[in-house]
């Protein structure tokens, strides 16, 4: 049998009894494991551990909620698995997370060895995520149109789209809802262009604070704040002569707005306490699941930065709206996870894609991958396809 890989778990929950099962559990497995009695702890325990390899929060606590928490994990460490623990009737919050960042969820009552199998899962993430290797493969597999995943009538107008404005330096919108896939269309149009051989620069710009957000993109000078200790290059510079990609662009505060409107409009800008102008080349690429148009008429987004920033728009399908395209998608997550999992899996049964047809996607894409790792990890080792025993509850019931 296969040596389990143990890593410190961070446990999170305002109930006694959740956190002395988990911890039983867990423990039993091997693994180090921290707990704490409610999100303000949690942050804490963050902040000053940096061995946690994953959180498991739960999703509603009296002071900072599982959402919350999430959000500021993530700026502690955005390469943090994070698995949220629900009860009947926030199963579609504990979704909302997982479009957030949120790697899965674990809903209650508690099944023991789902328990072990989605730690195990965060586990293998964290590990390939932090792998020099997966890195290196990464960077000499960049996505352009040519493995843009989807033969469906509605991809074929995003890779029409794509092919028709990849060179120029027009900034371009990418709307639609979490988990469609917007940040793989920002990176086919960057390595499908003349600035490939530039950096590509992505930034999640709901993950971070406003003042983390804008020392980020602009960067900052030693001194500037508390924390400061040197000087830091931002996004802009490192994407300089090439693409920086801002998600959820919706999210942004309106002094990182302001900001944002003049480097679009002068292509220059200075690091938070400096005052050297720095003049660069950037082609924009911004992404939104929100109604952008909206904001603007509540005056939480400003209109010349809308104009802006949609100069040309690319609108990205939810998965149920093209559902051709889940046989190809299965075997292109099979293809990507299988050989770091040491498994033999080649296909998914005829049953297994007749559920997956029938299944609605609230999560899209993103969710579709999720289901794929999950079930390519508990497949046995000499298993040779995907079963419906493999796959989520929810697309099963």
């Amino acid at each position: 049998m296969a040596k389990i890989k143990t890593g410190t778990i961070l446990v999170v929950d305002d109930e006694p009894n959740i956190r002395r099962i988990l911890e039983a559990v867990l423990v039993k497995d091997g693994h180090r494991v921290l707990t704490a009695e409610n999100g303000k702890k949690g942050l804490e325990v963050l902040s000053k551990e940096s061995t946690v390899d994953v959180l498991i929060s739960d999703l509603i606590m009296p002071d900072i909620n599982g959402v919350e928490l999430l959000a500021a994990a993530k700026e502690i460490n955005p390469r943090l698995p994070v698995l949220m623990i629900t009860a009947h009737g926030t199963i579609k919050s504990a979704v909302d997370a997982m479009k957030l960042g949120a790697l899965d969820y674990i809903p209650k009552p508690f099944d023991l060895d789902e328990i072990k199998i989605v730690v195990k899962n965060a586990l293998n993430r964290k590990e390939l995520n932090d792998s020099p290797r997966r890195a290196a493969r990464a960077s000499k597999s960049s996505p352009n149109l040519a493995n843009m995943v989807g033969a469906s009538p509605a991809m074929g107008e995003v890779l029409q789209m794509i092919e028709r404005i990849k060179d120029s330096r027009a900034s371009v919108l990418i709307r639609g809802e979490s988990g469609t896939g917007k940040e793989g269309v920002a990176r086919a149009l960057h390595y499908s262009s003349v600035r490939a051989d530039k950096p590509f620069v992505p930034v999640a710009c709901v993950a971070l604070s406003e003042q983390l957000l804008q020392s980020e993109l602009f960067g900052h000078e030693k001194g500037s704040f508390t924390g400061a200790i040197g000087q830091k290059k931002g996004r802009f510079e490192r994407a300089n002569h090439g693409t920086l990609f801002l998600d959820e662009i919706g999210d942004i505060p309106h002094t990182i707005q302001m900001m944002l409107l003049r480097v679009l409009q002068e292509r220059e800008f200075e690091r938070v306490g400096g005052g050297e102008t720095i003049k660069v080349d950037v082609r924009m690429v911004t992404a939104t699941n929100q109604d952008l148009e909206k904001l603007v008429g509540e005056g939480k987004f400003r209109e010349d930065l809308f104009y802006r920033l949609h100069v040309i728009t690319i609108n990205m399908p939810p998965l149920r709206e093209h559902k051709e395209d889940i046989p190809s998608l299965v075997d292109h997550f099979i293809e990507m996870y299988v050989p770091d999992n040491a498994k033999q899996i080649m296909h998914a049964s005829p049953e297994t894609l007749d559920l997956m047809l029938k299944y609605n996607w609230p999560g899209n894409v993103r969710e579709l991958e999720n289901a794929m790792e999950r079930a390519i990890v508990l497949a046995d080792n000499d298993a040779k396809f995907i079963t419906p025993d493999l796959l989520p509850k929810a697309i099963t019931k």
